[in-house]
């Protein structure tokens, strides 16, 4: 059942094009001005919805953010006919920062291809599933088949992925919502029912200065760091025993706690009296942002009250960036169901359903548009935000394949 129409040469030259555009969260304008032009070239009616990113920011939805913008560029390509069924490709166009190109073999930009497989920062997140919606809609309509659409396409291709989520927010409000949904992020072309969150959180820690040769008269803030962070390691140990779903067990480690940035002290030879670390903390399935952040400052407070110098001058807790809730489509859902079919039918192999430990658009979808919605795309997560970051072609033309049918088969009549 593979589709002889998706176009393998026009998929690659998508993806190389993509992947040559450095797009950072909060510089997303001109791959959004490419893409527009992509979906008009498929013969897509589009939009780009660019709401002001101070409005955005005031929603009660808001999921955070921890990059500079001063723009939200949303890409709405639209076929078929409204007031029917209604189905959405998504994707997001934003990556982080490649790193430090000493890391990399190859041009972090430069969309290198090696043993099959294409080269860059974000090819596997998430440019791999962008192509992949480009090259389904492009063999759709070389077999007629958008004309023959009952109901309607939505593809929608979003910034602000990476730091929580409000570029699929204002396309939420700014009608993208649906009868079921596909976001195209690496999945290994199985299919994700599941995943977890995340908030980002910096702790202030104080302590209490002194000469180094008088040490003892001081309280090192960095020492108070190290009470802060055992707790949230007992935190995480309490956290992940107590989860019994087994699309999260099976992750060994589903809701992890990091610290990631330590900053602190003036001076070599005086005590710190103050230290900044920021982290990730897991929102757990089933858990609001929200309800993750109330259990982060729980075990923050139980660790100062328990020690006599931070009872008396407690750490400060500060949600600082992403707020990536949970969300779950039950694996018995018409949407994973017939997607696993459809995967089984063009490829021969049946994919598995999986919950993830990491936070996506999907949250957004399901807990915001009301739209159920599953995570499925070529490539391995492993591999993303990494040096040498890539996608299988093989996992982006097959990924495009299975859209294209699934599409026949949501939208267009038997017969």
């Amino acid at each position: 059942m593979a589709d002889p129409l998706v176009d393998r040469e026009r998929l690659v030259a998508d993806l190389t094009a993509l992947v040559r555009l450095p797009s950072i969260t909060g510089s997303e304008e001109g791959i959004a001005t490419w893409a527009a032009g992509a979906l008009r070239d498929l013969g897509l009616a589009v939009e780009t919805v660019s709401p002001d990113p101070a409005a955005v920011r005031a929603d009660p939805a808001w999921p955070g953010e921890e990059m500079t913008r001063t723009a939200l560029p949303v890409v709405v390509g639209r076929a078929g006919s409204a007031g029917g069924r209604r189905i959405i490709l998504s994707g997001h166009l934003d990556v982080v920062p490649p790193g430090d190109p000493a890391t990399w073999t190859v041009d972090p930009w430069g969309a290198d291809i090696r043993d099959d497989a294409l080269y860059g920062r974000g090819a596997c997140d998430m440019k791999g599933g962008v192509a992949s919606i480009l090259a389904a809609v492009r063999a759709l309509g070389a077999a007629g088949d958008l004309d023959r659409l009952d109901g309607e396409l939505v593809v929608a291709f979003v910034p602000s992925e990476e730091d929580g989520g409000q570029g699929t927010l204002a396309a939420i409000r700014a009608g993208v919502t649906g009868d079921l949904a596909i976001i195209t992020e690496p999945s290994n072309l199985d299919v994700v029912v599941a995943h977890a969150g995340a908030i980002t959180f910096r702790l202030t820690v104080p302590g209490r200065a002194a000469h180094a040769s008088q040490r003892r008269e001081g309280v090192s803030a960095l020492d108070n760091l190290f009470v802060l962070s055992q707790a949230l390691a007992a935190d995480e140990t309490r956290r992940n025993e107590a989860e019994t779903d087994p699309l999260m067990t099976a992750l060994g480690l589903p809701y992890p706690t990091i610290i990631g940035i330590v900053a602190g002290g003036e001076w070599a030879s005086t005590v710190l009296d103050r230290v900044t670390a920021d982290g990730r903390y897991g929102v757990r399935l089933g858990q609001s942002a929200a309800e993750a952040e109330s259990e982060l400052r729980a075990a923050i407070d139980a660790a100062c009250a328990a020690d006599p110098f931070l009872r008396a001058h407690p750490a400060t807790v500060e949600i600082t960036g992403g707020r990536f809730g949970s969300a779950r489509v039950p694996s018995d859902h018409p949407l994973p169901v017939g997607l696993a079919e459809t995967v089984e039918a063009v490829t021969g192999r049946r994919p598995t359903m999986l919950g993830e430990a990491y936070g996506a658009d999907m949250q957004m979808f399901v807990n915001v548009g009301a739209t159920p919605c599953v995570i499925f795309g070529p490539g391995d997560v492993r591999v993303a935000h990494s040096a040498d970051e890539h996608v299988p072609l093989g996992e982006v033309v097959d990924c495009a394949r299975v859209l294209a049918a699934w599409i026949r088969r949501e939208l267009i009549p038997a017969g």
